[in-house]
């Protein structure tokens, strides 16, 4: 299910979409907060994995979304508009939670428009793109890519920066993570958050967010 308000920029999804039919639903000139690049888990795992290769916030991209607890119990966070919380917002502290505070049912991401995009890559790592602006950076083996959309004379300059080459068509690294995709040093794919690798494993939870996650 992808619902899509180009009006008011935002798309409400199931956790199960995909994020290349995401794309593919989009009307030109809106985009989402992810690089067009397929991962596990679709929507519902970008999101609980707190997004990916974002060089920008990605939490306050999500507007809303609805879960279910640990607990059994269904939660409404958020919504539609960005000033819309009352009471306690749980949407933040859900968005790469990885499933503490329990699993999607629905998510709605906040859309940005741009006149053009971009898709670069070179031989390279992170740590020789530290001050580029592009939106998106991500290291995917001896490759370093980068994704930026905007303006024309911005995607143009943000680009020229970054070098490299244009890359054509997109990615899809489902099959690099057979167990999932966690979080650990050495893996094939990095960004500026995590090394992300085959598996289960993630960040070690705060002794305090532990009690926000029992108590809902």
């Amino acid at each position: 299910m992808i619902e899509i308000s180009a009006s008011d920029q935002y798309l409400t999804a199931s956790p199960d979409s995909l994020l290349l039919d995401i794309y593919d639903a989009l009307p030109a000139g809106l985009y989402p907060p992810f690089p067009p690049v397929e991962l596990p888990g679709g929507l519902g795992g970008l999101v609980s994995r707190g997004g990916f290769a974002q060089t920008f916030f990605f939490g306050a991209e999500v507007l809303g979304l609805t879960f279910v607890a640990p607990s059994g119990r269904r939660v409404v966070a958020g919504g539609r508009t960005v000033k819309n919380v009352q009471g306690y917002d749980l949407t933040r502290p859900f968005v790469g939670s990885f499933g503490a505070l329990g699993y999607a049912e629905t998510v709605t991401l906040r859309l940005r428009p741009g006149l053009a995009s971009a898709h670069h890559s070179r031989p390279g790592t992170l740590e020789d793109a530290i001050g580029s602006r592009a939106r998106f950076l991500w290291q995917d083996g001896e490759t370093l890519h980068a994704y930026h959309f905007g303006h024309v004379r911005d995607v143009e300059s943000v680009m020229a920066e970054f070098g490299g080459t244009v890359h054509e068509g997109t990615l899809d690294y489902r099959s690099m993570f057979p167990g999932g995709m966690g979080v650990g040093q050495g893996g094939p794919l990095r960004d500026r958050r995590f090394g992300w690798q085959s598996g289960s494993a993630v960040p070690e939870m705060p002794a305090f967010f532990a009690r926000v996650a029992a108590s809902i």
